[in-house]
C-alpha cells in the first residue's frame, strides 16, 4: 500500500513538472509601435530596432525563447492583444492603475518622466502652463496626452505618431510637445533636422515605469518574463542596453 502511493506521488510529480514545463513557450509574438525612437523604430534597413527591442531580446536569451516582433499602430495595439494577435506588447507603455485594471503587467524594466519641447525661440516657457492659449502637442493615448489635458487654458493637439507632432512644430502649427525623456532627447538634441530649432526644458514633470503588457489572468507569462527581466537586472544587462540608445 505504501509503496503503490508512493509510485502515485511519483507519477503526480512527473504530470506536474511535465505540465509547467510544457506551460513555458519556445517562442513569444510581441507588438510594438515602431515610432517612438530611441525605445523602437525602424532603422534604414527596415528592421524594428531600440531599446526595447535589445532589451526583450536580452530577456528571450536568458529565458531560451525566441521573440517575434510586430509592428503595430498605438491606436490599435491593445485592441490587437485582446483578440490574440499576439503575446505581449512592449512599447514604452507606463503601468497605470486604468491600464492594469484592463490588463497584466511585468514588473517595470526602466522608468522615465514627461517633459516639454519647445522651439529654440521660446525664451520663456518652462513648463507646460507656460503655453495657455497656445496648442501643444502629444501622441495620442499616451501619458503625455493625459499630462497636456490637465493644464486648463492649454489646447492639447494629439497625433497617432509623435514625429508628426515634432513635424507641426517645426512648421509652427504647435507651440510645445510633450513626449517621454529619451523621445524628447532624440528629437530635440540628436535629430539633424531638429537639433538647431527645438530645445527641452524645465525638468521632466513624471516618474513613470515601463512594463511589458499581457492579457488579464496570464499569470505563467509574466512570471515567466519577470523571471528574465530579473536576470538582465542581476547582471547589468539594462545599464549596457541604455547606455547603447539613451544619450
Amino acid at each position: 500500500m505504501k509503496f503503490f502511493r508512493f509510485l502515485s506521488i511519483a507519477a503526480l510529480l512527473v504530470v506536474s513538472l511535465t505540465a509547467t514545463a510544457l506551460a513555458a513557450p519556445k517562442s513569444i509574438k510581441v507588438a510594438t509601435d515602431a515610432t517612438w525612437p530611441p525605445m523602437e523604430m525602424v532603422d534604414v534597413n527596415k528592421q524594428i530596432v531600440g531599446y526595447d527591442i535589445d532589451f526583450l531580446n536580452a530577456v528571450a536569451k536568458e529565458l531560451k525563447i525566441a521573440v517575434e516582433f510586430k509592428n503595430t499602430a498605438w491606436d490599435g495595439i491593445f485592441a490587437g492583444l485582446d483578440s490574440g494577435q499576439y503575446d505581449a506588447i512592449i512599447s514604452s507603455v507606463t503601468i497605470t492603475d486604468e491600464r492594469k485594471a484592463k490588463y497584466d503587467f511585468t514588473d517595470a524594466y526602466t522608468s522615465i518622466g514627461q517633459i516639454l519641447v519647445v522651439p529654440k525661440t521660446d525664451k520663456t516657457a518652462k513648463t507646460i502652463a507656460d503655453l495657455k492659449g497656445k496648442k501643444v502637442g502629444s501622441q495620442i493615448g499616451t501619458t503625455g496626452t493625459m499630462e497636456v489635458k490637465k493644464v486648463v487654458g492649454v489646447e492639447s493637439k494629439t497625433y497617432d505618431e509623435i514625429g508628426l507632432a515634432f513635424e507641426d512644430m517645426a512648421a509652427g502649427r504647435i507651440s510645445g510637445v510633450v513626449c517621454d525623456e529619451p523621445v524628447a532627447a532624440h528629437f530635440a538634441l540628436q535629430k539633424k533636422e531638429y537639433k538647431e530649432k527645438f530645445k527641452i526644458v524645465g525638468k521632466s514633470f513624471t516618474k513613470e515605469g515601463y512594463g511589458i503588457v499581457v492579457k488579464k489572468g496570464n499569470k505563467e507569462l509574466v512570471d515567466l518574463l519577470n523571471k528574465g527581466i530579473k536576470a538582465i537586472k542581476t547582471k547589468k544587462l539594462d545599464a549596457k542596453i541604455h547606455t547603447k540608445w539613451v544619450k
